[in-house]
């Protein structure tokens, strides 16, 4: 008698930590749920697709700075770095018919070239944030918070130097907007360049010796040291990867949107951390993997889309969105409680 109800017992606690840790997944997926009863139509396949275009920006974001949640650390500047990578590629790409064009002397440029200056722009800003992690031994919150003030006024000073003052960069370049819209054999351009950047990264994380070192540095950066892992120089180069993806989302997001303006990136780290957290990365280090962040970030953007889609009022979103954080949190600190 004592067996059974010592077996009945752990199924029970095994039933409770399963509800407790798939909860978020339950909660997520009865939103969507529940829009999809609102608005039957929210269903159809142009409703896909725009969620597919909007995630592929932010999820190629989110896997830069998924590597560094990895690590322990995060990036409130994804965002606003992102968005000076677009505006760069923006003002070099814009129609050469457009009369306030902000180089009317470049012509008809190679777009190779605002390309690598929109990830140039990327690397500066992770190789910074790296140097204050790895070197200054600054908490990763307080560097990126510190960056991401610092590429916000860059974007406004750069967007405000226009001959005409502020106003947005658009009016861009057809072949531009055809390089990044559009789609391949029916798939949206932008979801293969998601796809390519998930390759990469996954080969990263998984086949490279970067990788294995980065999740020991995650997981124990004192017993990694002391296993011959050089610190400073994986913590650098993580943080200079997640710069070149977030070039690369600018580049594309100028172009998905149609213009730029200083607004472009505001608050696009939160939505880059919370794919991230949904997808099971872990704030305490050492565990994440690249099929999890593409979900989390899909899941959060047909949250997102779905709301507005049935009108939700736009600060209700945002109470959503903070709301999901902390859960998920709150399930990630339970897990590594559990574990120790």
């Amino acid at each position: 008698m004592g067996k059974q109800n010592k077996l009945l017992s752990l199924k029970n606690q095994s039933k409770r930590e399963f509800l407790l840790n798939y909860a978020l997944y339950f909660i997520l997926g009865a939103m969507i749920i529940g829009i999809i009863i609102i608005d039957s139509t929210f269903l159809s396949p142009v409703n896909f697709i725009n969620v597919l275009k909007q995630a592929s920006t932010r999820g190629i974001m989110a896997l830069g700075v998924a590597g560094l949640i990895i690590l322990q650390g995060t990036d409130l500047s994804a965002g606003r770095v992102m968005g000076l990578s677009a505006a760069l590629s923006a003002s070099m790409l814009q129609s050469l018919t457009y009369g306030a064009r902000m180089y009317p002397e470049l012509g008809d440029i190679n777009m190779l070239i605002p390309l690598a200056i929109a990830i140039l722009a990327g690397v500066v800003f992770g190789l910074i944030n790296g140097f204050g992690v790895a070197v200054l031994k600054i908490h990763a919150f307080i560097v990126t918070l510190g960056t991401q003030l610092i590429a916000f006024g860059l974007i406004q000073i750069y967007i405000d130097s226009q001959a005409g003052g502020a106003q947005p960069l658009g009016s861009l370049a057809p072949k531009y907007i055809n390089l990044v819209n559009g789609n391949v054999f029916g798939i949206p351009k932008l979801v293969i360049y998601l796809a390519i950047a998930a390759i990469v990264m996954y080969i990263i994380w998984n086949k490279t010796t970067l990788g294995k070192n980065m999740y020991a540095i995650g997981g124990n950066p004192e017993a990694a040291a002391v296993s011959g892992v050089n610190l400073v120089k994986n913590i650098m180069l993580i943080y200079l990867i997640s710069g070149i993806f977030y070039g690369v989302a600018g580049f594309l997001e100028a172009a998905r949107i149609g213009s730029v303006n200083t607004n472009i990136g505001n608050a696009y780290e939160l939505d880059a951390i919370s794919a991230c957290v949904v997808g099971g990365v872990s704030f305490s280090g050492g565990v994440g993997t690249v099929p999890g962040v593409l979900i989390g970030t899909l899941i959060l953007q047909f949250i997102g889309y779905g709301l507005q889609y049935i009108g939700v009022n736009p600060y209700v979103q945002g109470i959503v969105k903070g709301i999901i954080i902390i859960v998920a949190v709150a399930i990630d600190v339970r897990k590594y409680l559990a574990k120790k």
